[in-house]
């Protein structure tokens, strides 16, 4: 499966305001990680390169780096001199300084891997160094000092000695790879896989016969001779840069001032807010029905990720991936996230036997709907035909979904005294944008619940619920979506979650030793526990604070390494396959914590019966779950109809 903005360098401009916002980007996406000409001399030098693969991984990182500017804003078009307009403003001409040492940078480089070994594959290896090198020889000038914005042609012929490239000719039909042959370029080995695809983004970036350029003067240049006109992407780049020359004449509009906002120290409450004990609180006790899943049909494996390495990532194998987060693979759909919730709400109001107008509230859990009106809680009720409802509801509480889901469920259930239908459904394949962080852990899926009043005398299956929210600000912003910063994609910051992660989990563990057991007050509710299923953030680091706050690994059930992280729906599609898997065969007293974005957090204390499983669809609303774990194809049409292109 491929993931095309990995490789394409594609920027959202409607989010970024201002010029050093864009160098910021810049700096991470493109600078942070790639050497420059002069480092590949100098570990060349020095031996750093221990085979073919390294020095082309790092020639390609060179020379995205070079084309940092373009790649996001511009198409270079080749433009006979005498057909170039002269005072368009949204046309540029790039200024050029001559590559410094330019024959011994080319020479080191050509010498040095001719001498080094092949990683993997020496013929996929002298594939990718062909149309790199090709691209590295034939780069004329200096890329340090580029401005991020070039000068318009009437700026370059106000500087008639600057240099610019030239050729004396140009062939219209010279070869490019087109978007299809990129997307399905294929390698058996994965890295290898992803490195051909930045040879073949950045051959295209020069579509011309490049032995034949020049830097010369722009004063030189002959009516028949050709330029690099740059032209913007589309209306947003444009937009940007009338946006950065409005600013650099003074003319932005104070709007786009952000003023300062004060920090305060976080402070704890005045009192704890103690855990909700069910039966002691309530009148109406909560039966769960039904519980469906729906996953995502493609499966993305750690190879796939591999296979796609953005070229701002530091390398990582497959392997690496599993052991940091325990995620062989994780689902993406091609469905929208709506549909995803239509799909598993109708299988579990069908196995709990309930029409729809029986139910009295619906809730959908979620923090990756694009849709704010109508709430994809209100679409949903209107899909299933209700007419009416007590309350339909969103609820961004993003990996704590399903506590705050059941919590409010439960409240609900004292009003309408009626099944209320709670989905936790998530779509983050379209979200998650280049960052390695996020594309390694998050996936696509639903869980639809049926809460239900239970029968007078019934003690119902939810014993205690908790939830909390906030802390430090830098817990609360551990997790952002949408971020301007990163191109308006979900951003990970991974200390900070650990931190909010252990902050909670020593809380839960708390009261949960405070408590009795509702069935029998001679012992804790934590010795009550069964299982313990908690968020599929990450098995690593979910093992890790676990056993530092008393849990044993053993105690604990993942499906994450098949599933990856779908937030909100993460614990009831976890639940599902701890039936399913066998580890759950009769009546359970289920422990499942959930914490994430926000710095929320919050449990669930339940018993979990294998009979409200209901038979799992396939997406065609037809399949079993056993054809849903098979393994699935894709071609480059599903991959844009996955991620929306």
């Amino acid at each position: 499966m491929v993931f095309p903005a990995n490789v394409l360098g594609a920027l959202d401009f409607s989010v970024i305001d201002t010029i050093d916002q864009f160098r910021a980007v810049i700096g991470r996406d493109f600078e942070a990680k790639a050497p420059t000409g002069t480092d590949i001399l100098t570990h060349v030098a020095s031996g750093e390169y221990r085979n073919r693969f390294a020095l082309l991984r790092e020639l390609g990182q060179n020379l995205y780096w070079v084309n940092r500017y373009t790649l996001p804003m511009f198409e270079k078009q080749p433009t006979r001199w005498r057909d170039v307009p002269r005072h368009r403003p949204d046309l540029f001409l790039p200024l050029l300084t001559p590559w410094e040492d330019a024959d011994r940078k080319i020479s080191a480089v050509e010498s040095a891997y001719d001498a080094l070994p092949a990683r993997w594959d020496a013929d996929a290896e002298d594939r990718v160094f062909a149309l790199l090198f090709d691209v590295f020889r034939h780069k004329r000038h200096h890329a340090t000092e580029l401005p991020p914005i070039p000068p318009t042609v009437a700026e370059a012929l106000a500087r008639p000695e600057a240099l610019t490239l030239v050729l004396p000719r140009h062939d219209p039909d010279y070869r490019v790879f087109t978007p299809d042959e990129i997307l399905d370029a294929n390698e058996e080995v994965p890295e290898l896989e992803a490195l051909l695809r930045w040879s073949m983004v950045l051959h295209n970036q020069y579509p011309w016969e490049r032995s034949d350029g020049e830097l010369r003067p722009v004063s030189t240049i002959g009516d028949d001779d050709f330029v690099i006109l740059y032209h913007p992407r589309d209306r947003e780049v444009l937009a940007f840069i009338d946006r950065v020359r409005a600013a650099e004449s003074d003319a932005a509009p104070a709007a786009t001032r952000q003023a300062s906002v004060p920090a305060f120290d976080a402070r704890p409450p005045v009192r704890p807010y103690p855990p909700v004990r069910v039966r002691e609180t309530f009148t109406v006790m909560p039966k769960l029905e039904a519980l469906s899943v729906v996953r995502g049909e493609h499966i993305c494996s750690n190879d796939d990720v591999i296979r796609n390495s953005s070229f701002s990532w530091s390398p990582m194998s497959a392997a690496e991936i599993s052991a940091k987060t325990g995620i062989d693979q994780r689902r993406y759909s091609g469905r929208p996230i709506e549909q995803l919730a239509l799909d598993a709400s109708l299988a579990a109001l069908t196995h709990a036997g309930r029409a729809p107008e029986e139910i009295g509230a619906v809730l959908v859990a979620t923090c990756t709907s694009d849709r704010l009106i109508p709430s994809t809680a209100c679409w949903l009720s209107g899909e299933l035909g209700m007419l009416q409802t007590h309350a339909s509801v969103d609820l961004v509480a993003a990996c704590a979904g399903l506590p705050y889901g059941l919590s409010e469920a439960v409240r609900l259930l004292q009003e309408v005294r009626r099944p209320v239908l709670l989905v936790c459904v998530e779509k983050f394949s379209d979200k998650i944008g280049s960052v390695r962080t996020s594309r390694m852990i998050f996936g696509d899926g639903a869980a639809a619940i049926v809460v239900a009043p239970a029968e007078p005398g019934d003690t119902g299956d939810v014993q205690v619920l908790q939830t909390y929210a906030s802390g430090p600000g830098t817990e609360v912003n551990s997790i952002v979506w949408p971020n301007p910063e990163f191109d308006n994609d979900i951003t990970v910051y991974g200390p900070e979650v650990k931190s909010l992660v252990r902050r909670y989990l020593a809380q839960m563990i708390s009261e949960l030793e405070e408590q009795s057991d509702p069935d029998a007050s001679d012992r804790s509710l934590l010795d009550s526990i069964e299982l313990i299923v908690p968020h599929q953030a990450n098995k690593t680091m979910i093992v890790d604070l676990a056993g530092k706050a008393g849990l044993k690994e053993e105690q604990l059930y993942f499906n994450i390494a098949t599933m990856g992280n779908v937030s909100a729906a993460s614990i009831p599609i976890a639940l599902h396959d701890a039936v399913t898997d066998g580890v759950i065969t009769g009546p359970t007293r289920v422990f499942a914590p959930g914490f994430g974005a926000g710095a929320v957090g919050g449990y669930a204390v339940l018993t979990m019966d294998p009979a409200i499983i209901a038979p799992e669809a396939g997406p065609d609303g037809n399949g079993t779950a056993s054809a849903m774990r098979t393994s699935v194809s894709t071609t480059s049409e599903d991959v844009r109809v996955a991620f929306g292109e």
